[in-house]
């Protein structure tokens, strides 16, 4: 017999999948570049707002989507590689997966928002550094693209690892935010992540988007006019 829960919640959920659009987005408007950079820096905020709204929701949100449930020590990693785990959600080696994920796609952002390709287009919060700092930023972009290239690799490997050799699951769970688990299993549905906290973490992504749009930046100096010395 088995029963089903709520595992994953709404915004999690839709952090999740808009964060896979954004990437997926981000990699071919920067592969076809031209006018399309500009989109690519569209992309970029929207990733912004999502991964702070997701920081923000790992400590406000419900249960199983917060970092103290499912973030533990190397004592938790060794008894889910022993066999002797038995949570629910994210387990111990799969959290260092989505810190690793998270943490890379922030660098991503970061960079990106300094970043140039010497040609005509510059990031948002390009004015703010000097060149050279631009171009180390970019280059750094550039090196990360490859990193996340591998970490994406992995997640999707793992994926298909649980559903193959553990006949589990894992997408579907993220698609109706529900899953089962026994009928005597000591999980229950998540709680918390209500209205407040939602309005609290979607009003800090806005304003991590709006200070990065460029918002804060200081204004250009006047443009210099040469008059006659008479």
């Amino acid at each position: 017999m088995t029963r089903s829960i709520r595992l994953w919640d709404l915004p999690t959920r839709l952090v999740h999948w808009s964060l896979v659009a954004g990437v997926v987005g981000a990699f071919v408007t920067a592969k076809i570049g031209g006018n399309l950079m500009l989109w690519h820096e569209r992309i970029g905020l929207l990733l912004v707002g999502l991964l702070v709204f997701r920081l923000v929701w790992g400590f406000v949100g419900s249960t199983y989507a917060r970092f103290g449930h499912f973030v533990r020590g190397p004592g938790a990693i060794a008894a889910y590689i022993k066999g002797q785990w038995r949570g629910i959600g994210h387990n111990p080696l799969g959290a260092l997966s989505v810190l690793a994920l998270l943490g890379l796609l922030a660098a991503q952002a970061l960079t990106g928002l300094f970043a140039n390709d010497d040609i005509a287009f510059n990031a948002p919060l390009y004015p703010l550094v000097s060149k050279d700092t631009s171009d180390a930023l970019t280059g750094w972009h550039h090196r990360g693209e490859i990193a996340l290239y591998v970490l994406v690799g992995l997640h999707l490997a793992a994926i298909v690892y649980y559903a193959v050799a553990r006949r589990e699951r894992l997408v579907p769970a993220m698609i109706t935010g529900r899953r089962d688990v026994g009928a005597d299993a000591p999980h229950r549905d998540a709680r918390g992540g209500g209205p407040v906290a939602f309005i609290v973490a979607l009003v800090l992504a806005t304003a991590a988007v709006w200070s990065a749009s460029g918002a804060f930046n200081p204004p250009p100096p006047p443009p210099s006019i040469d008059t006659p010395a008479w």
